[in-house]
């Protein structure tokens, strides 16, 4: 008996090709929203900790997430499968009430007292600590250049950075006291003097638990002049090899 030939369908190419296209960006939303999210520096807030240019990823899931966790934000309060919280000296990006992202580090804790006097930062009235390293020069985001001097900065909790300053004697540098209230974190950029972080009430102020995105880790990409990373012809004489690929904390 002769066997009947079937004919296989031939596959649809363009329905496959959107699924896949459709599967890959499901999975870089959950990535993106659970696990790591990556962000760029356009300012010079926390120079030299973090470069004009730098691209690095913070951790979504490293104090669990709140409303601003997600590429839309949720009408919720609070936190969940928040397991830590933010720690003096992190470095954390948060939903600032301009209605842009920032990443400042933690300075001040709940309940702590604040405040800089010519130039030197106080925590609950204690001095911290710094230390002259060096001198460097500073550029910021319009290309205005300014010395520094460099500082390692030791926080009450051991946490070292490096910190600069223009001066002793710029506008930040004699302010508070600061009361952080309950559930807020107090923020300040690495560049003392050209940061506008918490001790800036009306444009920063008191950062709210509810409003941190994640605990900034390690950069994978800088270039300098904030080219765009797409301009691959740039990449020879601009790109910043030797900060690829490396903790923020070092």
């Amino acid at each position: 008996m002769a066997k009947a030939k079937t004919t296989a369908k031939p596959k649809n190419e363009l329905v496959e090709t959107i699924v896949v296209i459709v599967e890959a960006l499901a999975i870089a939303l959950i990535f993106r929203t659970f696990l790591f999210q990556p962000f760029s520096i356009p300012t010079a807030s926390m120079q030299s900790t973090l470069m004009i240019g730098d691209y690095f990823i913070a951790n979504k899931w490293a104090w669990g997430f709140g409303k601003y966790s997600f590429p839309i934000p949720l009408p919720f309060e609070g936190r969940f499968l928040s397991f830590a919280s933010p720690q003096r000296g992190d470095i954390a990006v948060f939903h600032n009430i301009t209605g842009d992202d920032y990443i400042k580090r933690v300075i001040g804790m709940p309940g702590d007292t604040i405040e800089t006097k010519v130039g030197r930062l106080y925590i609950n009235g204690t001095l911290v600590e710094r230390e002259e390293i060096g001198k460097s020069t500073d550029t910021d985001s319009s290309m205005n250049a300014v010395p520094v001097t460099l500082y390692t900065e030791t926080l009450p909790n051991g946490v070292t950075h490096t910190i600069q300053e223009i001066s002793d004697d710029a506008q930040l540098d004699n302010m508070g006291p600061y009361v952080v209230p309950a559930g807020h974190y107090f923020m300040m950029g690495d560049n003392r003097d050209r940061s506008a972080d918490s001790r800036v009430l009306n444009q920063v102020g008191y950062v709210p638990l509810d409003a941190i995105i994640g605990k900034a880790e390690a950069r994978f990409f800088s270039i300098k002049n904030n080219l765009p990373p797409w301009q691959l012809w740039q990449w020879p004489a601009n790109v910043r090899w030797d900060r690829m690929f490396q903790s923020v904390y070092k």
